[in-house]
């Protein structure tokens, strides 16, 4: 797929700020015809730009108040199949490769710092993690989904 133009980007946009958005409106909005919002997103979504449409849930009012992030250092020959191991146990929402002391970074949502403690736990029984910190985080500050195409 050529790189996108700013029609894609103006759609992308739109749909960022919200999913629901008809595609008849789309069009209106972007002076064009709604077969061609419905190509160019079917387009989009084939070259896996647009991976989705979700709804945003505030995790704390939907019972998940306690976050943390927790940095996870893993034997080299362990890496791959600890990051599998990580990336399936529930409560863990991100997992990420990163460089530095640490192999993985993983973002947690708990009900209670009692869950927090259970996660951490099975992370910390996974073959060839040797070590693990925890970042509590005390208030979220910014968290931003929309990208500024």
């Amino acid at each position: 797929m050529p790189l996108m133009d700013e029609k894609d980007k103006a759609i992308l946009r739109i749909l960022q700020k919200d999913a629901r958005t008809p595609f008849a409106r789309i069009a209106r909005i972007l002076g064009v015809s709604e077969a061609t919002i419905y190509l160019r997103v079917k387009r989009l979504i084939k070259a896996g730009i647009l991976r989705g449409y979700h709804a945003d849930v505030d995790p704390a009012k939907a019972g998940l108040a306690t976050q943390a992030f927790v940095f996870v250092k893993v034997s080299p020959r362990r890496s791959r199949d600890a990051a599998e191991k990580v990336r399936g146990i529930p409560g863990i929402y991100e997992v990420y490769n990163v460089t530095g002391e640490y192999q993985l970074l993983a973002k947690v949502l708990a009900r209670d710092r009692e869950e927090l403690a259970r996660i951490v736990d099975r992370i910390s029984g996974i073959d060839g993690v040797s070590d693990i910190n925890v970042v509590y985080v005390l208030r979220v500050v910014k968290e931003e989904r929309i990208l500024r195409l």
